[in-house]
């Protein structure tokens, strides 16, 4: 696997062991060319990750062998790399590696991390989420151009609420768009101001567009997946490579960028050009703290003038306050 190496990232010197072994074998392209990526968009992906508490997605023999997540930070994890305790729904806890330098994201892909996934709040306050996350995933029959659509719709929907969303690829098929707030509102809060907007676009675009949780009533619309806001759900970072064979990566776009998109364009080697042409599109992202009060409003209004009150939380959450019963129809009983 070749001799262990030292790469420099930002101020720091990591060293990577077995550069050569091949981690998407369909390309051939190794550790090296992982860590090497991650070096290049390193701005970038800090801008992303910098002070999350983050979940490591890690191949350590590349994409054909096992992988896992990894969400307490690792034993080895050096003193220069902070972390912040995070809760999860069932009251349990973990310290979670907080990148603060480039060095960090290639330290973690020394060990195999291909995707990042970090919380949508920042160390010093782990209660208030900072970023309202839009994950727009297309079903089956749908594919990236109905997410687009979806997305530009979106786009109104957010922008009539005093908001302004950053669009990306999400490594796959769907589109995810990303809102800086102000950390003034719980999780839940956060996720009901998300199933507002989802309801909203669902209204605008009811054949095009579902909130439906269970999989049987979405149909082949694209699916807002309003439980990414959760507590313990995140998606994956902008620059993050997806473990697919062509070693997509998740890109942030510019609007007007959207509509000729293709998530194929982006991958582990050509981001890498486009970062050193176009640089971060999405930097200017920490800069702003947006208001969710009116996406509440909203709420109040769909729950006392049409009876939508809370979604279904994930099966791994407890029993929320106000959420309906988590029966699939199909399976309900009538009393149900």
């Amino acid at each position: 696997m070749g001799a262990a190496i030292q790469l420099q990232a930002g101020d720091r010197t990591v060293r990577l062991s077995s550069p050569d072994r091949v981690f998407f074998p369909a390309k051939g392209y190794t550790k090296l060319d992982l860590a090497q990526y991650y070096v290049a968009v390193g701005d970038g992906i800090l801008r992303a990750l910098r002070d999350r508490p983050t979940t490591l997605e890690r191949y350590p023999e590349g994409i054909s062998g096992e992988s896992f997540f990894q969400k307490r930070a690792p034993k080895n994890t050096p003193d220069w790399i902070p972390t912040a305790r995070i809760t999860f729904p069932s009251g349990r806890y973990a310290d979670e590696m907080c990148p603060t330098e480039p060095a960090a994201v290639v330290w973690a892909a020394q060990y195999g991390t291909l995707t990042f996934h970090p919380w949508p709040v920042r160390r010093g306050d782990t209660e208030h989420p900072d970023e309202l996350r839009i994950d727009l995933d297309p079903q089956p029959g749908t594919d990236y151009a109905d997410a687009v659509r979806a997305a530009h719709e979106m786009r109104a929907v957010l922008g009539e609420h005093g908001l302004t969303g950053w669009p990306k690829t999400s490594g796959g098929r769907g589109m995810h768009l990303f809102v800086p707030i102000a950390p003034r509102w719980t999780f839940v809060q956060v996720r009901r101001a998300v199933i507002a907007a989802g309801r909203e676009l669902e209204r605008r675009m009811p054949e095009q567009v579902t909130t439906a949780w269970w999989k049987e009533e979405r149909g082949e619309k694209v699916f807002v997946d309003y439980n990414q806001m959760a507590r313990d759900r995140t998606i994956a970072s902008a620059y993050s490579v997806r473990p697919h064979p062509h070693a997509p990566v998740s890109a942030p776009l510019r609007w007007e960028e959207v509509d000729d998109a293709e998530p194929d364009d982006f991958d582990l080697v050509t981001m890498v050009k486009r970062f050193a042409e176009v640089g971060d599109v999405h930097a200017d992202m920490d800069e702003h703290a947006f208001d969710i009060t009116s996406l509440l409003e909203l709420s109040a209004r769909q729950e006392q003038d049409h009876g939508q009150g809370d979604m279904p939380y994930p099966p791994d959450h407890p029993k929320m306050a106000g959420e309906p019963k988590r029966v699939q129809p199909s399976r309900a009983r009538p009393e149900e």
